[in-house]
């Protein structure tokens, strides 16, 4: 961090403050296919035990 005056510089790497190597996409990625899969699941499996 770097001050000039009223002003204060900061780097790319200090202003984001995060992970880069894309893993977080990943995680959300197989959550969501899994929440996906899972709810299907449970409703196709209500629907064929549910008399019509």
């Amino acid at each position: 961090m770097e001050r000039q005056g009223k002003e204060t510089r900061i780097t790319t790497d200090e202003a984001r403050a995060g992970e880069t190597s894309h893993v977080l996409r990943w995680v959300l990625g197989l959550s969501l296919t899994l929440a996906i899969v899972a709810l299907t699941i449970i409703w196709v499996t209500g629907a064929i035990v549910t008399p019509a």
